[in-house]
């Protein structure tokens, strides 16, 4: 009797081993084709020369409006609108918007949110944030998100690659934390972009939700733009972490009174 449960132990293991990595194999590259994944992009710079311990997932969807439809809405999230996927994960149960907020500035290097700070940007193409040294899990971990949308026939292509290192004793725990996270996140965001792009267009109001003027309405974290002019709930996050490090790095230069 020992023996056969020894053996169904065994089998159950081995299961939850293939299907753990089936998942992480299908988060990491939802959407994307080889050659999207293959692809040399702006972010992959930054953590050239970094710890072995590495993860990079490129992710992938389809839309059907051109990319300057598609462009103010990559450009407000995160900065004021949300993150448009589980809103009861990453935003404070607060609903995403559904429209251009009219409030919004346009981006900037420098601007400081959840994820990093705005390293590089090419307005109506793409977005770079970059966190350069974070403590995850007792390691010292850095991270690149690298949002790009290009023309596909009448339509537009978006690529989104998280990319990250870690360092220290627990760094490929860290990694593969990181990774069984992101998967579960990733492929909502894409899926909630393409509802908005898709269904709402370019409209600037939300009569189920309409703007009341709070800086916190639509996101929950804490972003600070390059301004200075701090969104979402004060000192949720690490936006003032971010932004120093921006100042830092010299990517923002914060201008005196």
């Amino acid at each position: 009797m020992n023996l056969y449960i020894i053996i169904i132990a065994a089998v159950l293991m081995l299961v939850s081993v293939f299907l753990f990595r089936a998942f992480i194999s299908w988060g990491t590259r939802w959407g994307a084709t080889a050659a999207e994944c293959a692809a040399a992009m702006t972010g992959d710079a930054y953590l050239q020369g970094g710890p072995p311990a590495r993860v990079t997932m490129t992710r992938a969807i389809s839309l059907a409006p051109p990319p300057d439809a598609v462009w103010p809405w990559l450009a407000q999230m995160g900065r004021g609108a949300g993150w448009y996927s589980y809103d009861f994960l990453d935003n404070g149960n607060k609903a995403s918007a559904l429209h251009l907020v009219s409030w919004i500035p346009a981006p900037q290097l420098g601007d400081a949110s959840a994820i990093g700070y705005l390293r590089h940007l090419e307005p109506g193409r793409e977005l770079v944030w970059w966190v350069g040294g974070e403590h995850f899990l007792g390691s010292k971990a850095r991270m690149v998100v690298d949002i790009l949308v290009t023309p596909q026939d009448r339509g537009s292509r978006l690529v989104i690659r998280m990319s990250g290192d870690a360092g220290g004793p627990l760094a490929r725990l860290a990694v593969g934390v990181f990774q069984v996270m992101d998967s579960i996140m990733a492929r909502r965001q894409l899926l909630g972009i393409k509802e908005r792009v898709e269904k709402y267009q370019v409209r600037t109001g939300d009569p189920e939700n309409p703007e009341n003027g709070r800086p916190d309405q639509y996101q929950y974290y804490e972003t600070i733009y390059a301004s200075g002019q701090s969104v979402g709930v004060p000192g949720r996050e690490k936006g003032a972490l971010w932004r120093q490090m921006a100042l830092e790095d010299q990517v923002l230069v914060e201008k005196k009174e």
